[in-house]
This record gives structure tokens, C-alpha cells and sequence, in this order.
């Protein structure tokens, strides 16, 4: 869905509208394809350490990726929220349902290595220079601000592609080395 709009309250308010009036069938459909492209591109790069989300609704379901990648002894690291930003934990059970209804690991240990292989981050949308727009409180931002130089690649995946042709990202909203979109 192409707006095009200055104001990035505006844009992400639009755009999240639209990705929550998708139907099911095609949010199944959708997410399956973008899995696919995903553990594709896991296995090309022969990544072993991934940093994943735990799914809100209107995100791509990335569950049966991390299972997938459990089962084959891949280390799969999800955000564990800190006040403004988050750190890496390690993917375990069982969850609970924390802050902007973000499910998170109950205790899990911090990640430690350095480098990640393939970060794959939810986006709302992208403006013209391909920065992310996400949910509008910062913490991929201040995240990749401090750890961004420890990942090799990072993917950016959303349901449906909402973008503007104008620039309405700041300097330092992120950017992704591959986008996988319906």
C-alpha cells in the first residue's frame, strides 16, 4: 500500500489500520510464504544464530519458524524488553504476556556471542531511503544502536507492504539488507 504522507504518526497509523483489516485465509497464506523465504535464506546463509520476535497479531507468525530452527539445533534469540530498549535471550518455554502484549520468555539467559547471524525484524512499513517504521517506541532503534555492528544480516518482514515515497524516518530509525513481503 503506497501513501504518500509526511507525517510518520500519520503513516504508521494508516498503515497498521490496513494490516489489521488483512482476512485470516490471507494472513495464513501470507505468513507461510514469508516463513518459507525465510528459513530459505536461514539455510543459504547456513545461520546458526538467529534473532527472532515473538509475534504480536498483526505481525507475520513466526512460531512454527522457531520450532523449526529449535529442532534442528539452531540458537533462536527473542527480545526480553528493559525499559526503553531490549536485550537477547535465548528462545525457551514457557511464555508469558508482558508489556504491548508482547509475549516473552519467563527466564531465559541473556545472549552472550557476539555476532548474529540473521536478525528478522517486524516492520509497519519503510519509507523512501528503506528504513523501518515500526510500532513507534524505539527499542529496535536503541537496540541496533548498540549491537547492530554484532549482526551479519537483518531482514525486515511484514504482511503486506505499506511505504511512502516521501522521507519520514529519522537518522537513526534501521535499516535492512533484505525485505520479504506479500
Amino acid at each position: 500500500m503506497k501513501l504518500d504522507i509526511f507525517d510518520k504518526t500519520l503513516f504508521r497509523t494508516l498503515s497498521l489500520q490496513r494490516l489489521k483489516t488483512l482476512p485470516k485465509h490471507r494472513r495464513y497464506i501470507v505468513d507461510k510464504w514469508i516463513i518459507s523465504q525465510l528459513y530459505s535464506e536461514i539455510t543459504r546463509l547456513n545461520a546458526t544464530q538467529i534473532m527472532l520476535y515473538l509475534p504480536l497479531q498483526n505481525e507475520v507468525n513466526t512460531f512454527a519458524l522457531i520450532n523449526k530452527l529449535r529442532q534442528e539445533k539452531r540458537s533462536v534469540y527473542v527480545p526480553f524488553m528493559e525499559g526503553t530498549s531490549f536485550r537477547l535471550v535465548q528462545y525457551r518455554l514457557p511464555l508469558e504476556t508482558k508489556k504491548f502484549g508482547i509475549k516473552e520468555p519467563k527466564y531465559s539467559n541473556q545472549y552472550k556471542k557476539k555476532e548474529i547471524d540473521i536478525a528478522i525484524v517486524p516492520i509497519v512499513g519503510l519509507d523512501i531511503t528503506l528504513r523501518r517504521i515500526g510500532f513507534g517506541k524505539g527499542m529496535y532503534d536503541r537496540f541496533f544502536e548498540k549491537k547492530g555492528n554484532f549482526i551479519k544480516k537483518t531482514v525486515f518482514i511484514a504482511r503486506e507492504l505499506c511505504y511512502t515515497t516521501k522521507k519520514i524516518t529519522d537518522d537513526y530509525d534501521i535499516g535492512a539488507t533484505l525485505i520479504l513481503t506479500r
